[in-house]
């Protein structure tokens, strides 16, 4: 049942990723938290992110805007050691709940029209806020979500720079987690087990991009943050 359960979520989490340039940590990590211990969790979803991110990216390549890019990766630098110091020390249920209201809020407004200022100090400041939540909960998709959501920025370059953002942060994240937390044979047999899966989803997801448009995709954008944020509230309070 686990092992079923498990694949459902790698393939929808992936179909997710490749159509949407986000959403894998998103979807894939509260539900893995189900079936593995957290650390566990979080190095699967990294290493199976890492993966998609790869076999996109000469894909995605013209629709990447590396100026941003390059800020958020400066501002994720920031965001690293912080996160890595909630994951250790700080109260994770705690953090989750006040993300959560974050996210719901922000969202919110989102929906009631706020938008955002895209410049170079905002670019900073989601990256550290990216880098942040990749390392304490492996979630770096919210952050950037509600940003470029903000900015009104198109879904191509939503994705394209998303993408080649993860591949930066997921890299990183990795060795961090792997110096910091240490990790163990189910993270890897599990994530080698993923990838037939995420192939798929790969595929899938590809398919799926082409024929959504931008209307469709800010509302998908708006429903996969309401229910990250409803569910992190929730788990977490039931707790």
């Amino acid at each position: 049942m686990e092992f079923s359960l498990y694949f459902l979520i790698i393939l929808t989490a992936s179909i997710l990723q490749t159509s949407t340039g986000f959403g894998f940590s998103i979807l894939a990590t509260p539900f893995l938290l189900l079936i593995f211990e957290p650390m566990e969790a979080v190095q699967i979803n990294l290493i199976l992110s890492l993966f998609i991110s790869l076999a996109l990216i000469t894909k995605i390549k013209k629709d990447i805007d590396f100026a941003i890019l390059k800020r958020l990766i400066a501002g994720s630098l920031f965001g690293l050691p912080i996160g890595i110091y909630i994951f250790l020390l700080a109260d994770i249920t705690r953090l989750k709940i006040g993300i959560s209201m974050i996210i719901l809020a922000l969202t919110l407004l989102l929906m009631l029209n706020l938008r955002v200022k895209q410049n170079n100090k905002n670019d900073l400041a989601a990256g550290v806020f990216s880098g942040s939540l990749t390392t304490s909960i492996g979630m770096p998709g919210p952050p950037l979500l509600l940003y470029f959501s903000g900015t009104d920025t198109q879904k191509e370059k939503l994705r394209g720079t998303t993408l080649a953002f993860y591949l930066f942060i997921y890299s990183i994240s990795i060795v961090t987690q792997t110096i910091f937390a240490g990790t163990n044979r189910t993270v890897w047999i599990s994530s080698l087990y993923a990838l037939p899966l995420v192939l798929i989803g790969l595929y899938v997801g590809q398919r799926l991009f082409k024929r959504v448009s931008q209307r469709i995709f800010r509302i998908f954008t708006y429903i996969i943050l309401l229910f990250t944020g409803g569910y992190l509230l929730i788990e977490s309070i039931m707790k």
